[in-house]
């Protein structure tokens, strides 16, 4: 039973890890913990779970080095700060738990991993080695990088139209729609068809997505939408001659040793996922939880992507890098990511080609990153911002949709991405 008291201390006051310190919270806040000589099973098990969680994180952050925020020109006491933020999103229930990620200069300066990962029915720590669903996060890291690796190669150009390699696109007025129309999200397509277009497999929901009718004419209106990438993932099988996940696992996540990155993860990688939403009576954990991409097979130009906060640091100092992860192999010339994130102007903001700069989507970005800044966000609650004028990437991982689909983080995100950038002080 001491070995047990030690474990629920430990749980509840330990702030050297917040996995540990947030699981304590929770505990108090719903169990009522008895002294220690008459304390319920129920709550024995949650301390438990929280020091088998606080260990595992520990050698988590043992392999992956942390290197301190001054050496970088960052103020670590600011950015330890961000706990506060964070633990006041999870007290007003944005999200269960999440991950941050914080690097710059090529170096990891900051990796914390905040409350549960899983709430029902038996509460689980969040870890630093979580894997979530990225969902469309997806867009700029398998497909758009897919795309541009593929135009690099001279496998098609940017401006070439859709129908050139599927004439059977080409009907309605998308005869005019090209690569870069569908990267930008100016193609005029319904940002998501119907659900039940998807329920008789990938060809049939094909054949749909062929005679859709456009709803704003071809490159003149920013409708972001799922469509878009769906067609582009379909353009990357076409032309590779392979899917979009063997494509992007060979051709990005390999060479840049991404090896908990990738579509429809295995079973031993799915067990760390963070589960999302039910379906049909069963948590999503490690299942894509986009409907259209489910239906899809788990593999999709929108979503289907998933990821670690150490992996998708790998991508981000790949894409600072010019193409290439700084000692490691190169995935993208440099010419490639300037094209990639450079402003394209759109009818209601900025894009990249498959990044989000500045619209109406870039809530999560914050108020002070760089004009050159360029980043994602997910419908499951996942947020990259990469800055290339600072060397700064942020990676904020959450699965706020667990376990009932209502929380928030966009604004959160933007929030800890401003104190980030307020630690900087070399500038």
């Amino acid at each position: 039973m001491k070995s047990m008291k030690f474990a629920m201390n430990l749980a509840v006051t330990c702030r050297a890890d917040h996995q540990a310190k947030a699981l304590g919270s929770w505990s108090r806040r719903h169990c009522r913990p008895a002294p220690p000589s008459q304390a319920p099973l129920h709550v024995i098990s949650l301390a438990v779970v929280a020091m088998a969680g606080l260990l595992s994180a520990t050698a988590a952050l043992a392999e992956t080095p942390v290197t301190p925020p001054e050496l970088v020109g960052m103020n670590g006491e600011r950015l330890r700060g961000l706990s506060e933020l964070v633990e006041q999103g999870i007290a007003e229930k944005k999200m269960p738990g999440c991950v941050v990620c914080v690097g710059r200069h090529g170096k990891i300066v900051y990796l914390e991993a905040f409350g549960l990962k899983k709430i029902a029915p038996d509460p689980e720590p969040m870890r630093t080695d979580t894997l979530f669903d990225m969902a469309s996060i997806t867009k700029p890291v398998a497909t758009a990088t897919s795309v541009m690796r593929l135009a690099e190669a001279g496998r098609f150009r940017l401006d070439d139209r859709v129908e050139k390699f599927f004439p059977e696109f080409g009907v309605h007025g998308k005869d005019e729609i090209t690569v870069r129309h569908l990267l930008i999200h100016q193609s005029g397509l319904i940002p998501d068809n119907a659900l039940s277009d998807y329920r008789d497999g990938p060809e049939k929901a094909w054949e749909k997505i062929c005679a859709l009718e456009l709803v704003a004419p071809v490159g003149e209106a920013f409708k972001y939408s799922d469509v878009n990438f769906i067609v582009l993932g379909k353009l990357v099988e076409k032309v590779s001659g392979q899917t979009l996940h063997e494509f992007s696992r060979d051709q990005i996540f390999k060479p840049l040793e991404m090896h908990e990155t990738g579509y429809l993860p295995a079973e031993s990688l799915a067990a760390r996922a963070a589960p999302t939403e039910k379906r049909e009576g069963k948590w999503m954990r490690g299942e894509v939880h986009d409907p259209r991409a489910h239906l899809l097979g788990g593999v999709a130009g929108h979503a289907g992507l998933f990821s670690t906060a150490t992996d998708l640091s790998l991508y981000a100092r790949m894409m600072l890098g010019n193409g290439r992860l700084p000692g490691g192999a190169r995935v993208l010339a440099p010419r490639t990511v300037e094209a990639m994130t450079a402003p394209q102007t759109v009818s209601s903001g900025i894009r990249g080609l498959g990044w989000d700069k500045q619209t109406g989507y870039s809530s999560n970005r914050g108020d002070f990153l760089t004009s050159a800044a360029f980043g994602h966000g997910g419908f499951t609650g996942t947020v990259l911002w990469i800055d290339p004028e600072l060397d700064l990437f942020f990676i904020f991982l959450s699965n706020r949709v667990h376990p009932n689909g209502k929380g928030s983080v966009n604004h959160l995100a933007g929030q800890i991405v401003n104190r980030v950038v307020g630690s900087i002080t070399d500038r």
